[in-house]
């Protein structure tokens, strides 16, 4: 296994004066060029987006994705706030492409991924100009493309783990992935399924509680076939993901003081499929590139609720979808300065989205985009700059079926017609090898969720809970600012501020001794995030940092720890509000026999404001725990993991919003035991070799990034 240095440990306070002394000694300096080029990060901090390597990171991609998601630091996934990244909310890409579902459909599309599936995730803090200005403050880029090799290759993953709190509940995972090429193309096809059960206990105030048990099963296909012209490239590619979710939920309700129990069951399959075709046309210089991309994504979800043992249909909601992309992308280098970059495009977008109740029609939306921009990179000496423009024309409508004391009423959703301009500004102060200085600004927006505009939205209903959608809610506006200073691509501190127009936010409160949930917009809200990470290599309290530094090490073989600590604050226009604080620590312990020991500890503090929400517990305390084992010249991976060994994966907040001081609460059987293998099926061809990615590639740092050419 190739070598390289291991993290870099520093005070961020002594950063400038480190960097000084690191470029004057030129061995260090080669070794760090050797890294650059040959060995993949476990994480990796770049100016504008944070890179986790999820293939080789057991802890992470041993379950299914949202469970690997929620243990990435500084990232928080909750129903009441849904995915943040330091504070910013994440809009959610697959392959660089939005995946153009809604919030009530995202969890369990991500549970039913598994995450040995993907390759990395990419969470992009500062989207630039060639990103949608939809894209809102971060974006949450998950890579599941895999290297083709020549010739067939094939790995098999597999994952078994079970939870035993009140009873034995199973979760197993299979997936294969195949990639081959001849002399005519290349092709690759990865698919697998999943299958998890679960239970949940949910408490609404004292008005209701409810116990589910679930039952998700899903299946996934993902293939691409590459043709090459020349150094022309034409990737045509196709993905499918098909679920079918069921339950019981068990409830005891409270009305006109008067206890009712029920029993309900649950169904709701779902199916998505997209298909897409990238050319990629390349020029003598390499610097030069003109991407062009097409896309068609169908998607068709149903959520039936039956009142048991009578089998009256309490629910019977369906949706379809339809979106299509088109999308041009042309880079050239420049002679600006040092170096210089200039890459412009254009997009197009056209969804449709109807539901039905009981096969009437209750809502139909469309919206259509067009935009364009331009944006341009230069360097001068130790600094870089990128500065950029997206302008973005927005044509959204629609209509909904309004029940208003019983009587059906046609209502008009919140006309959007508008053109807005979006610019983005980066500044990038080199301080020396590797370790930088950078400031960032960006204006992005964000549009509602088709699920929170639609007034019929419910996922479950008894007589105590009102759960429905609000067709008036308006686009957010974000203003993001960023400061951080970043050193080998590890450690680092940064600020960032979000200031946010007409945020939408769900706000829940007692009605006449119903407890409702309904989403509204906030005239202005700032959130404030601090965060900081820092490597720390265990050996340095032995050899000290300095001597440290001198070694060559395999991170692979080593023992120490990494540190993320976070502090959030949001600052709401009506009301005082607390942060909180958000703590990570994985620590690595090499054992004999080459086996490795992972814990992970997640910690979010109590008391913090969440939009209109308080925190009485933690959101998070979960430890957990993964040992790996390599047999057979690495081509076996064997993990034994535990996860939530605290049972502590909970959530119990109460609303602030009017003083309404209505508890909401849930647990779950967090606490999972299993063994999961990897296995590369060997080939006999000794000639096989890397060629690139299939899959589409759309962002900057996919496709080499920055000022230099992409070979």
């Amino acid at each position: 296994m190739k070598k390289r240095i291991l993290f870099a440990v520093f005070l961020l306070s002594a950063i400038p004066a480190f960097a000084q002394e690191k470029t004057s000694e030129p061995k260090e300096k080669n070794l760090e060029e050797v890294v650059l080029q040959k060995k993949k990060k476990a994480v990796e901090q770049k100016a504008d987006r944070t890179i986790f390597d999820i293939s080789e990171q057991p802890q992470l991609n041993t379950g299914n994705l949202l469970d690997g998601v929620k243990k990435l630091p500084g990232l928080i996934v909750s129903d009441v706030a849904g995915m943040m990244y330091q504070g910013k909310q994440l809009a959610v890409f697959m392959d660089g492409r939005p995946l153009n579902i809604t919030s009530n459909e995202l969890n369990s599309f991500l549970e039913g991924m598994p995450a040995n599936a993907v390759e990395r995730i990419e969470i992009i803090t500062q989207p630039g100009a060639e990103f949608p200005a939809t894209s809102g403050g971060a974006i949450l880029n998950i890579i599941t493309s895999k290297a083709a090799k020549n010739y067939l290759t094939a790995t098999y993953s597999g994952n078994y783990s079970f939870t035993n709190e009140d009873k034995w509940r199973s979760k197993t995972s299979n997936s294969l992935n195949l990639n081959a090429r001849n002399s005519l193309f290349g092709w690759q096809l990865n698919f697998g399924q999943n299958y998890r059960e679960s239970k949940m206990n949910s408490f609404f105030d004292t008005l209701s509680e409810t116990f589910a048990e679930r039952i998700n099963r899903s299946y996934f296909v993902k293939a691409a076939t590459t043709f090459d012209f020349g150094k022309d490239r034409l990737i045509l590619s196709y993905d499918l993901n098909k679920s079918h979710n069921s339950g019981n939920i068990f409830s005891t309700e409270t009305v006109l003081n008067l206890i009712n129990k029920r029993n309900d069951a649950t169904i709701s399959p779902s199916i998505r499929h997209e298909v897409a075709a990238n050319f990629q046309k390349r020029f003598k210089d390499p610097g030069t590139t003109l991407d062009i991309k097409l896309a068609y994504n169908n998607s068709d979800g149903e959520f039936q609720q039956n009142n048991l043992p009578v089998g009256n249909k309490v629910l019977d909601n369906n949706s379809q979808g339809n979106t299509i992309t088109a999308q041009a992308d042309y880079s050239q280098q420049i002679k600006l300065f040092d170096k210089g970059k200039i890459t412009a495009g254009l997009y197009y977008e056209n969804l449709k989205f109807i539901t039905k109740s009981f096969n009437t029609e209750n809502l139909n939306y469309k919206r259509t985009s067009v935009s364009t921009y331009l944006e341009g990179q230069t360097s001068y000496k130790k600094l870089d700059f990128i500065l950029g423009l997206r302008g973005e024309n927005y044509d959204i409508g629609g209509e909904a079926l309004n029940f208003n004391n019983g009587v059906a009423q046609i209502v008009k959703l919140k006309d959007f017609k508008q053109f807005r301009l979006f610019p983005n500004a980066t500044a990038k102060y080199n301080l020396g090898k590797m370790v930088y200085f950078s400031l960032n600004y960006n204006k992005k927006i964000t549009l509602p969720s088709i699920s929170l505009l639609n007034p019929n939205n419910q996922v479950f209903s008894n007589s105590s809970i009102a759960t429905g959608g609000n067709p008036n809610l308006e686009p957010t506006i974000f203003n993001n600012f960023e400061a951080k200073i970043s050193a080998f691509d590890y450690a680092y501190l940064g600020y960032n501020l979000s200031s946010a127009n007409n945020q939408v936010s769900q706000i829940t409160f007692r009605d006449n001794g119903i407890i409702k949930n309904i989403n509204r917009n906030i005239d202005q809200i700032r959130i404030h995030n601090v965060n900081i990470g820092i490597p720390i290599p265990f050996m340095i309290f032995k050899t000290g940092i300095k001597e440290a530094m001198k070694f060559n090490f395999n991170p692979d073989k080593i023992n120490f720890m990494y540190l993320y600590l976070g502090y959030q604050k949001h600052e709401l226009p009506d009301m005082k509000t607390k942060g909180f604080w958000i703590i990570n620590i994985m620590n690595q312990f090499m054992l004999p026999y080459d086996t490795k020991l992972v814990a992970n500890f997640s910690y979010l503090t109590s008391g913090g404001n969440y939009f209109y929400y308080v925190a009485d517990k933690p959101f998070s305390n979960s430890l957990d725990l993964t040992l790996t084992k390599k047999f057979m010249n690495d081509g076996l991976t064997v993990n034994i993991f535990a996860n939530d060994i605290l049972n502590g994966s909970k959530m119990a907040i109460r609303s602030t919003y009017n003083n309404s001081n209505v508890f909401l609460g849930n647990d779950w059987d967090s606490r999972s035991f299993g063994l999961s293998v990897n296995y590369k099926i060997p080939t006999k061809n000794k000639l096989a070799k890397e060629d690139p990615n299939l899959l589409n590639r759309s962002t900057k740092e996919e496709a080499g990034g920055g000022l230099t050419p992409t070979p």
